[in-house]
């Protein structure tokens, strides 16, 4: 064996040796990027919870074991937090299983269309591509008192009168009601997208089997596309449920939270006490409660996207 093989040899045997090392090597940057950009804000909002920091008060932030835990005992106590708690959970309920239930709907539909179907995926999608902000603004515009077209549409109907234009956004049950709305209305898209992907990776041979038996399209929709659609139907509950737990922007835009906090959820609370009332330490409990909370319910939601996958 020559010199140059020996060395070539050398080389590979340490080239193999340190390689399995080389990949972390080229993640390292990212990783301290995350850990920079996403790690030490989680940290120090977590150290903050703790504390009674205000903005205008520098020196409150200081923590002390005998009042560490007073910001989640306020919020304990706090009857607007409660009702943002409860609002947010009621809107989380109606908004995911409606968008659910159009979107089965409208992935089944979009799943038997043999001509045309890349344009109705395409028509589908316009919703989501508007900004939750620009939403807002349309929705307002929609449901407002004397200029929305709502209720100029009601009034051309014959459905009501001018003497009793309905308060969307101010009458209590109306301003959540048109809030869902808005919401439903732009995140339709994500469920359908998903359902219907799922819908068609389904096995051909299955549903074939089910008409030979003589299967009603009721029959294989309830005992064969619903059961198989399981893992999917886990993944855009979860993917949904997380982003309608933390909706802020049409909810600031349309209503404010009000009127007298009826509309209140809770990131408009957090960012409503951290950011107008400077109350870092208060706002920053509030937040990591609801973090704790979406990760109890993620992991919910994950093991039964696993015990459907392992019963399939």
């Amino acid at each position: 064996m020559t010199k140059t093989a020996l060395t070539t040899k050398h080389k590979s045997s340490a080239w193999a040796r340190g390689g399995r090392w080389f990949p972390w090597l080229l993640i390292l940057p990212s990783i301290l990027i995350i850990l920079v950009i996403i790690g030490f804000p989680l940290i120090y909002s977590l150290y903050v919870s703790f504390t009674p920091y205000e903005l205008l008060k520098p020196k409150s932030l200081s923590f002390e074991w005998s009042t560490a835990f007073n910001n989640y005992i306020k919020l304990w106590n706090d009857a607007t937090f409660w009702r943002a708690f409860w609002n947010t959970i009621l809107f989380l309920a109606f908004t995911v299983n409606v968008e659910y239930i159009l979107a089965l709907a409208l992935s089944q539909l979009l799943a038997r269309v043999s001509v045309g179907q890349g344009i109705m995926r395409t028509i589908l999608m316009v919703p989501m591509m508007f900004a939750p902000i620009l939403v807002g603004f349309q929705f307002r515009w929609f449901f407002n008192t004397n200029l929305g077209l709502v209720n100029n549409g009601l009034i051309a109907l014959g459905l009501i009168t001018e003497s009793s234009r309905i308060n969307w956004l101010v009458d209590v049950p109306l301003g959540m009601i048109s809030i869902m709305l808005a919401t439903i209305w732009m995140n339709i898209p994500v469920m359908t997208i998903i359902l219907l992907a799922g819908t068609l990776s389904l096995p051909a041979d299955v549903y074939e089997a089910a008409e030979v038996d003589g299967a009603s399209g009721w029959q294989k929709f309830r005992n064969i596309t619903f059961p198989l659609l399981a893992p999917f139907t886990y993944i855009a509950l979860a993917i949904r449920s997380l982003d309608v737990a933390r909706a802020f922007d049409i909810v600031r835009i349309m209503t404010d939270g009000g009127p007298a906090h009826r509309t209140e959820l809770i990131w408009t609370y957090v960012t409503r006490l951290a950011m107008e009332d400077t109350k870092f330490g208060l706002g920053s409990a509030m937040g990591w409660i609801t973090v704790i909370i979406s990760l109890a319910f993620t992991v919910y939601l994950f093991s039964q996207l696993v015990r459907s996958r392992v019963f399939q």
